[in-house]
């Protein structure tokens, strides 16, 4: 399997924010994760990208608390849990963190320059290539790329981070609430734009609040409750099991 997550288990402090959670995810999958705020989304994916180990030993020896994480992520055969976050980015398993979040006070164009950071050691040439590939998906950055990115509006700062992250050779993108806050109309272009990525053969682990996005653009689905996973399938199972949509997916 391309990313396995196996048994994994957060706890802050006392507090259980994952419970044995397993997924995975085969290569060129696009699979949601679904489910109610508070469900533990957010963390399974930061624990995938190592910034859940980068916390738990930042607050080693302090005493702001402790941080527990067990399990296992498995990223094209290897073990991601012990490696610290910049190397798992160098993998090619790259989170795009929820609003997007790119460096405020810098242009679009150098936020993609230091995306493209591993890409310096293949040239010029390879770089403007990268360029060229998330202008054509996303057009609007290239119109906007000596614009300074914090004035730029949600969806275009979600674009920015998601054209980043393919400037870093990702090989699978963690998604993280890509929509929130966006207009519909907004809405429907930026999963548009997902939907392409997902097409040159990236493979995609999406969280989603809005379900009938997120149902229509994965193949399969997992629904996580309570730091558990509660339920997996495809999206038309899951719609038709009323308990699962009344209850988990507020439908």
């Amino acid at each position: 399997m391309y990313l396995a997550i196996n048994d994994l288990t957060v706890l802050y402090d006392r507090a259980m924010v994952l419970n044995g959670v397993s997924l995975n995810v085969a290569e060129g999958e696009l699979v949601s994760l679904v489910g109610p705020n508070g469900a533990g989304k957010s963390t399974l994916l930061r624990a995938a990208a190592g910034l859940v180990s980068w916390e738990k030993e930042t607050l080693k020896g302090t005493t702001s608390g402790k941080i527990t994480l067990t399990g296992s992520v498995i990223f094209e055969g290897n073990e991601m849990l012990d490696l610290p976050a910049h190397k798992i980015a160098q993998r090619g398993l790259i989170l795009c963190p929820e609003r997007g979040r790119p460096f405020r006070e810098m242009t679009v164009m150098e936020n993609l320059e230091a995306g493209a950071y591993l890409l310096k050691k293949d040239g010029k040439a390879a770089i403007n290539e990268a360029l060229d590939k998330v202008f054509s998906l996303f057009p609007v950055l290239k119109n906007r790329r000596n614009q300074v990115s914090g004035t730029l509006s949600g969806g275009e700062r979600t674009m920015l981070s998601i054209a980043r992250s393919l400037m870093s050779k990702a090989k699978l993108l963690l998604i993280d609430e890509p929509s929130v806050g966006l207009a519909p109309m907004v809405k429907k272009e930026l999963f548009a734009r997902i939907s392409e990525v997902h097409g040159l053969g990236i493979t995609i682990l999406l969280i989603e609040q809005d379900i009938s996005f997120a149902f229509e653009l994965a193949s399969r689905n997992y629904v996580l409750s309570r730091g558990k996973i509660i339920a997996e399938g495809k999206s038309e199972e899951l719609l038709n099991d009323e308990i699962i949509r009344e209850t988990y997916l507020g439908m």
